[in-house]
């Protein structure tokens, strides 16, 4: 996983609420055997109507997803998490998040951002009013800014997952940082035991 400190970028307005895993990517999708090709499923039933946002070409490129409560709930599939990175987001920025969603983004690298709901409808406002408006997510400080619009908003995120961001770690690195630990435990077991 790479270090994130900053994510910056324009913004898509997905104004959906409850939206699924079997929505970010259908279950057709879970037989690849590779962890590669995700974004052609991204929204792909969604995404035969012509006018779903993502079909725009005004958003065409943006990076960060603005999508409204109860994002990624259903089931446990890392997939939507593969799929959203894929199709070029780095960051997911609502109201809420399904735990298992969250927990899916932290372990895999995108940013999932909580903000009120007068937060998002007001990031859309912008967005829609102008897709090349420019959002930063400043992983440091905790804070979405929007500096051509005046918005500061700070989000929480507990300190060992934003530890995780700043660091670049998934679960392997966060095990690997105890290996001295790790190597003297071992060396103080019983033999049997090896």
């Amino acid at each position: 996983m790479k270090a994130v400190r900053i994510v910056s970028g324009r913004g898509v307005p997905l104004k959906r609420s409850d939206v699924d895993t079997d929505q970010i990517i259908p279950a057709e999708w879970l037989k690849r055997v590779e962890r590669t090709g995700f974004e052609k499923g991204l929204f792909s039933t969604w995404r035969d109507d012509r006018d779903f946002v993502l079909n725009d070409e005004r958003y065409q490129g943006a990076s960060i997803l603005v999508a409204g409560p109860a994002f990624g709930v259903g089931s446990s599939r890392e997939h939507a998490v593969w799929a959203i990175q894929q199709g070029g987001f780095d960051a997911v920025i609502a109201p809420s998040f399904s735990d298992i969603f969250r927990n899916n983004c932290t372990k895999n690298g995108l940013v999932p951002v909580v903000l009120s709901d007068a937060a998002v409808t007001r990031l859309w406002g912008i967005i829609e009013t102008d897709p090349q408006t420019e959002i930063v997510v400043d992983m440091e400080r905790l804070v979405v800014e929007v500096p051509s619009a005046g918005l500061s908003e700070p989000f929480p995120m507990d300190p060992a997952t934003q530890h995780r961001f700043l660091n670049g770690l998934d679960d392997i690195g966060i095990t690997l940082t105890h290996a001295d630990a790790i190597d003297r435990y071992e060396t103080t077991r019983p033999s049997w035991l090896r």
